[in-house]
């Protein structure tokens, strides 16, 4: 009996290298990734392909004879790239998950998982369930062209699944964070830039962050996304669903730079410049339809990730830090 094959696209980013780990480990299935201009670290169990998922061919080429694809790729940034460049996330990410599944469509793929975000969410200090969205309610001005880039993308999800076959997940994750992650000041989110600037800090050195450290960020250890992926593709059983996936309580920038900097156990300052690109909100997620529906809940504490995340930092970003 022919095995599962199950493709990763964006295998070298920082989910989608979780993702391919894990799904290879797994051993159950032919696990496949694409990467297009980052140089592919090898993954055991995983045949790399490089792919410009912006290119009709190419995603046909990647596609075809796949029974799943895992959308994770994206061009992504942080908060600095999103306030003084909106387009960046909008085109390609339109353009690139149109393609994706379309030729899904065509070629006849059982399952489709795409990530969403939560920057569609208005601020709250009550967790968000995923009808909390409101369609006619005004997007945070910051996040207007990611936001509605993400909703369209999500519809065309579901209509796919109404058109085919073709079975999708769509996760709204919170704030990732855990190895992989990018670690370089000028793409990373909060927690990988703290963690830079910590783990390449000197004794008594002072670190800057932006903004204030007043907004509040529901924080995902990387390994419970990829429970979670592995969660939808076995038990969901509807043609389309569209999930919250992330810890459940927020924490303000503030708090989660004490606790890495407490973590590294390093004797340093901290000042904060509000002249910097923040985006100043308070989120987390209710993800009681996940659990209800597919049995998933996160089960690492943030203590224990930021624990987990520095010690593999130490490992392989900063051996000396």
């Amino acid at each position: 009996m022919a095995r599962t094959k199950i493709l990763v696209c964006g295998a070298t980013g920082f989910i989608g290298t979780n993702i391919a780990e894990s799904l290879a480990d797994g051993g159950d299935a032919e696990i496949y990734g694409t990467y297009f201009r980052s140089k592919p670290r090898p993954i055991p169990g995983v045949e790399m392909l490089q792919a410009d998922l912006t290119d009709r061919r190419d995603v046909r080429r990647a596609l075809r004879g796949m029974d799943i694809i895992v959308q994770a790729a994206a061009t992504t940034s942080g908060a600095k790239e999103i306030v003084s460049k909106p387009y960046y996330h909008v085109t390609d990410n339109a353009l690139m998950n149109s393609l994706i599944f379309r030729a899904a469509y065509e070629c006849g793929v059982s399952h489709v998982l795409f990530f969403s975000c939560t920057v569609m969410y208005p601020s709250s200090d009550t967790p968000l369930k995923e009808s909390d969205f409101d369609a006619n309610a005004e997007m945070f001005p910051k996040y207007f062209g990611v936001g509605w880039t993400k909703v369209y993308i999500e519809k065309m999800c579901e209509f796919y699944s109404r058109i085919g076959s073709t079975k999708y997940t769509v996760a709204r994750h919170s704030n990732v964070y855990g190895p992989h992650d990018k670690y370089d000041l000028e793409r990373s989110h909060v927690f990988g830039a703290t963690v830079t600037k910590v783990m390449t800090a000197g004794a008594g050195d002072s670190i800057l962050v932006w903004g204030t450290g007043e907004e509040e960020r529901d924080l995902l250890y990387v390994s419970d996304l990829v429970q979670f992926v592995t969660a939808a593709l076995e038990r969901q059983q509807t043609p389309f669903e569209l999930f919250n996936v992330g810890c459940g309580s927020s924490i303000a920038v503030r708090d989660l730079v004490a606790k890495i900097i407490a973590v590294s156990r390093k004797d340093l300052s901290v000042t904060y410049d509000d002249s910097k690109p923040t985006i100043k909100t308070k989120l987390c997620l209710d993800s009681s339809k996940a659990e209800r529906e597919l049995g998933w809940r996160p089960k690492v504490p943030l203590d224990e990730g930021i624990a987990k995340t520095l010690e593999w930092y130490r490992q392989n970003v900063n051996r000396g830090g």
